[in-house]
């Protein structure tokens, strides 16, 4: 189950509740250290110390499953992928005022002790594994998305939680595809549709090569004439 959070509103309410209130002057606000961690898309809560974060060098293999039973009963498969997308962002308000480019806050990540497969054999867990990397995948294509429209979004005086409706927007999204890929093919079992949605999905994480984790945005050139 996805699970959205909205802490940086409540802190930033808090905040200017202290603004207003007279305990905290214009000035000192100014100086305050925003420290945001927004968990986006969470299909688990649970992580720790055993996290992956995306990679395009690394594909997920079955000992990263550590939650996983290796038999079912006889007929019963499963997969949990327990995987979210971590936001988030400290820096004075000043440096928020100028930063655009939010692309390493953003982070698919995967926890290996909260995920599992329950096949009957090792036929189906592959099958299934190849479904969370679908998973895995199409996290990091919609963080591509939401890194996409924060730096197309950010103006110098937007308020902290500016990106509160674009994650909305990407956060509909995601999981209703997902939810598609998972119905469309019956859970990672047609192997083929499952091919050609994750071919798909790997050609617009391609389309979106500015927005990975480590890039530099390039800059819209204006024309002398406009």
């Amino acid at each position: 189950m996805l699970i959205p959070n909205s802490n940086i509103s409540i802190f930033h309410r808090y905040i200017c509740s202290l603004v207003g209130y007279g305990y905290i002057s214009p000035s000192i606000l100014m100086k305050v250290i925003f420290t945001v961690v927004v968990y986006l898309f969470s299909i688990s809560s649970v992580f720790s110390q055993s996290v992956l974060e995306w990679s395009n060098d690394y594909k997920l293999q079955k000992s990263d499953f550590e939650a996983s039973k290796n038999t079912g009963d006889g007929t019963m498969y499963s997969v949990h992928a327990a995987i979210s997308i971590n936001f988030g962002f400290q820096m004075s308000n000043y440096e928020f005022m100028f930063s655009k480019n939010f692309n390493s806050k953003v982070s698919p990540r995967f926890a290996r002790n909260a995920s599992y497969i329950i096949a009957p054999d090792d036929d189906t867990a592959d099958k299934l594994l190849k479904l969370a990397q679908v998973e895995f995948d199409l996290a990091e294509l919609y963080a591509r998305k939401f890194r996409k429209l924060m730096f197309e979004n950010k103006k110098a005086f937007s308020e902290p939680d500016f990106y509160q409706k674009l994650y909305e927007k990407v956060y509909a999204e995601f999981t209703m595809r997902n939810s598609q890929i998972v119905q469309n093919t019956n859970m990672g079992m047609a192997e083929l549709r499952l091919k050609e949605n994750h071919d798909q999905v790997l050609t617009e994480i391609d389309e979106l090569a500015d927005f990975c984790k480590t890039c530099k945005p390039k800059k819209r050139k204006v024309g002398k004439d406009s």
